[in-house]
């Protein structure tokens, strides 16, 4: 693949953002480690249909909390860290829709389902933004030379975000199915126990995509601090053909 320069050579990672993208990678681990624990602290949450957000309802719910809080400091912070990498219209589109995904995950930090609508809207912009967000800068930063060498992290982890929430809505869709087969359907609360024949995956699903979307922000944190130090930025060769990457 051939590559020009962009016209302005671009400056190596300040230190604000290095210091971002390592925020990013801890904010992240830590929300992955904040969930495995609340599957330990609650186990009369069964992780196989209960969904994250019903942890609120625990006796740890300022953990959940501080789940989102971290979850929405790593999205943030990888704004930060990589901002400056690349101008296309498309890559700006994915930091937009990666901080409206940390505003959503900020949100989830303090609407539980308590508070229906704010919840909901923070689901939505939280698990709704991400994917978006991951694609547009995962595929604008794949078509650099500074990333290139990430190229197939780039893209797994960003199109395993969107997969993650094809299954949570086949899950769920598999929950609703097969408890509709059963006396009394879907009930209104959650019961103690799964009826026999009702499939439960929904709550699995909701976990990995939990980590499938951390695991997009560490590598997308790592790669931005193996990066530190390169001076220059190349972008796919378009207009000027016959251009060759830079010694």
């Amino acid at each position: 693949m051939r590559y020009m320069l962009d016209e302005e050579t671009v400056k190596p990672m300040t230190a604000t953002q290095l210091a971002a993208a390592c925020v990013a990678f801890a904010g992240a681990a830590a929300t992955v480690l904040l969930l495995a624990s609340l599957h330990a602290l609650n186990p009369e949450f069964d992780p196989a249909w209960r969904m994250v957000s019903e942890y609120a309802n625990g006796r740890y719910g300022w953990v959940l909390s501080l789940m989102f809080a971290a979850w929405a400091l790593s999205s943030w912070a990888l704004v930060i860290a990589i901002r400056s990498e690349v101008r296309t219209p498309a890559f700006r589109a994915g930091l937009v829709f990666l901080t409206l995904a940390g505003a959503g995950q900020a949100m989830a930090a303090v609407f539980d389902l308590d508070h229906e609508t704010l919840h909901d809207l923070a689901g939505a912009l939280g698990i709704g933004g991400l994917p978006i967000a991951a694609l547009l800068i995962g595929v604008s930063l794949a078509r650099t030379e500074r990333w290139s060498v990430a190229r197939p992290a780039l893209l797994w982890t960003a199109h395993l975000t969107w997969v993650s929430v094809v299954l949570l809505v086949a899950a769920f869709v598999l929950l609703v199915a097969t408890f509709s087969q059963v006396p009394g359907g879907l009930p209104t609360q959650p019961p103690k126990s799964l009826p026999p024949g009702v499939i439960g995956l929904v709550g699995w699903a909701n976990r990995l995509l939990v980590v499938v979307y951390c695991a997009w922000v560490i590598a997308m944190a790592w790669q931005a601090v193996k990066l530190r130090g390169r001076g220059y930025r190349g972008i796919e060769l378009g207009a000027r053909p016959g251009a060759v990457p830079p010694g």
